[in-house]
């Protein structure tokens, strides 16, 4: 009977161990079809994307010729040379830029940059065919860096591009910039949009700032400057104008926003009144809100406001005490603005962007400060 028991228990056992051991291996082999499906799906997704890699990369080269062909014609030349005078001699240096034709106001005129033309003697603009013209200068705006130019050309050679507005781009969208860096003449580049609404300080602007600026990776180099930059249809987004010395894949070009809303004043005055507030100021950071005493880390500080400006028949005020934070001496004391009508502002970049793209001189501007611990 003890035999048969322990045979019983032997085979119980063993049916037991050959189940779990087919669940195991049934668990096993579940799982290896899955893992085998998963890297199936994850091949076929890969190749997916090189597929699309490749007919997109196709479709932009495709894309590039043919906006090129069909923009090359519109797109001149700027030479001429600037008076250089020191104390012991007067020289002239050569000045090369790029610019290109517009018709906005029922006229094809040429667009540039304000620098490339200021004090520009025997000035031309070159056309793709090689034919050279003079010009005239007929509206110039240095804090914009814009010039509008006409040239006595025939017709056939003034072919307009399209003009639209830069509102349309978003921060990684594909642009298109075409000019004469160092002289060569008709070079295309391309990159993205990194950053909308810059603000950066230029020779040409002295103490004031090139507002509401399109930042770019598109390669920018002397002679680039007043050049257009394109979207990938071929359309006009903008107009290069600078870039950061020392810095790679860093360029700006002046918005086409900026162009269509001065053109007719340009045209009809030869200048473009600028609204502003009359205030100097920095931004808040980390340091500046320990060192006085708030809890927010945005808004402009005002450092002092201009005499007879806007700001001070407001009522706004500007530091009475210096400090210095890690060696650079502020003033403090002053207003914060934190925003403008009802929108919020983090810096000066921000508030000059929105001045400039949405208020002209004479027009009211409500604007929420921070003083005395109260808003």
């Amino acid at each position: 009977m003890e035999a048969k028991q322990t045979v019983a228990i032997a085979i119980f056992l063993f049916i037991i161990g050959a189940y779990i051991g087919y669940a195991i291996s049934y668990n096993e082999i579940q799982n290896l079809r899955v893992e085998i499906n998963s890297l199936k799906n994850r091949i076929s997704s890969l190749e997916l994307k090189e597929t699309t890699i490749k007919v997109i990369n196709q479709q932009l080269s495709i894309s590039l010729s043919d906006i090129y062909e069909k923009v090359k014609h519109s797109i001149v030349m700027i030479k001429g040379f600037k008076v250089i005078k020191d104390i012991f001699t007067t020289y002239y240096s050569e000045v090369i830029g790029s610019g290109f034709i517009i018709n906005l106001t029922g006229e094809p005129l040429i667009v540039t940059n304000f620098h490339v033309v200021d004090d520009i003697i025997n000035g031309s603009v070159t056309f793709f065919d090689g034919e050279a013209y003079p010009f005239d200068i007929i509206g110039k705006d240095k804090y914009s860096d814009l010039a509008i130019l006409r040239v006595n050309a025939s017709k056939e050679k003034l072919i307009p591009l399209p003009v639209i507005s830069s509102s349309t781009l978003r921060i990684g969208d594909f642009v298109i910039a075409i000019g004469n860096p160092y002289g060569l003449q008709s070079t295309l580049t391309s990159g993205i949009v990194s950053q909308l609404g810059r603000a950066i300080t230029t020779e040409t602007t002295g103490p004031y700032l090139l507002a509401d600026l399109i930042q770019i990776t598109t390669p920018i180099n002397p002679g680039n400057s007043g050049g257009p930059l394109l979207d990938m249809y071929g359309r006009v987004v903008g107009i290069t104008t600078a870039i950061i010395l020392g810095a790679q894949n860093v360029g700006f070009a002046i918005p086409s926003d900026t162009l269509i809303r001065e053109i007719d004043d340009l045209v009809k005055k030869g200048k473009y009144d600028h609204p502003y507030i009359g205030i100097s100021g920095i931004d808040i950071d980390y340091n500046i809100a320990k060192a006085i005493g708030i809890n927010f880390t945005y808004g402009i500080l005002i450092q002092s406001v201009v005499k007879d400006s806007p700001a001070e028949k407001a009522g706004l005020k500007g530091g009475t005490n210096i400090i210095t934070i890690a060696g650079r001496q502020i003033y403090i004391g002053g207003d914060i603005i934190i925003s403008v009508d009802n929108y919020p502002i983090r810096n000066m970049e921000e508030l000059l962007s929105y001045i400039v793209r949405n208020k002209i001189p004479g027009q009211k501007i409500d604007i929420d400060i921070y003083r005395d611990g109260k808003i």
